[in-house]
């Protein structure tokens, strides 16, 4: 089964989506939208960037290096960029 988003509803007329990933662990929250149609255009956005978008490191450590010396393990074929 895929990740499924949800829209919820918080406080008076606020709403956010909630990215879950099959096995029900929350993946991503969204900010809060004003109309349940921006939730949606949010969902959207996520859908049509999150396949092809890049992994940008920004953290100070460098990843360090598996126990063989070969390049660290990933999920799947990821393009890893340090930012300038």
């Amino acid at each position: 089964m895929a990740g499924v988003f949800e829209i919820n509803e918080t406080g008076q007329e606020s709403y956010f989506f909630t990215l879950k990933a099959a096995d029900g662990a929350v993946v991503a929250v969204s900010p809060l939208f004003s109309t349940i149609r921006g939730a949606a255009a949010g969902i959207t956005a996520v859908r049509e960037n999150a396949a092809a978008g890049l992994i940008v490191d920004q953290s100070d450590v460098a990843p360090e290096p598996a126990a063989d010396g070969a390049r660290p393990a990933t999920a799947g074929p990821v393009e890893l960029q340090k930012a300038p």
